[in-house]
């Protein structure tokens, strides 16, 4: 029987790094961290705490095609830009080597651009 050539699976902490592009009109992003305490200086417990509905747009698509003419309709977001989208916007996805997920959405899923 010959010898084995199956090694052993990599450890999580061995990982490589894992880069993700969106496609389409899809964007990526890093959703803000949850609230630890009020602007008064009270602690919140762990069940008063939101689910932000806010973040940073970490990647973005290229677009969408119009069906009509067949010429590609960039977005109108892109990365950097700080977004509020709907409560249950996008799909939660956790790379390997991250201690946070992102969130992958389409760009009707996003309602607003916060300009500072």
């Amino acid at each position: 029987m010959p010898p084995s050539t199956k090694t052993a699976p990599k450890s999580a902490a061995s990982a490589p790094a894992v880069t993700v592009r969106p496609l389409h009109d899809k964007i990526l992003v890093r959703r803000d961290e949850k609230k630890e305490k009020t602007e008064h200086g009270i602690y919140l417990p762990e069940q008063a705490k939101d689910t932000p509905k806010t973040g940073v747009v970490e990647a973005v698509g290229t677009g969408t095609i119009n069906t009509e003419t067949g010429e590609l309709v960039p977005l109108s977001v892109k990365k950097g830009d700080r977004v509020i989208f709907t409560s249950y916007a996008g799909t939660e996805l956790k790379l390997p080597g991250q201690t946070e997920g992102l969130l992958v959405m389409t760009e009707d899923e996003v309602l607003a651009v916060i300009e500072d």
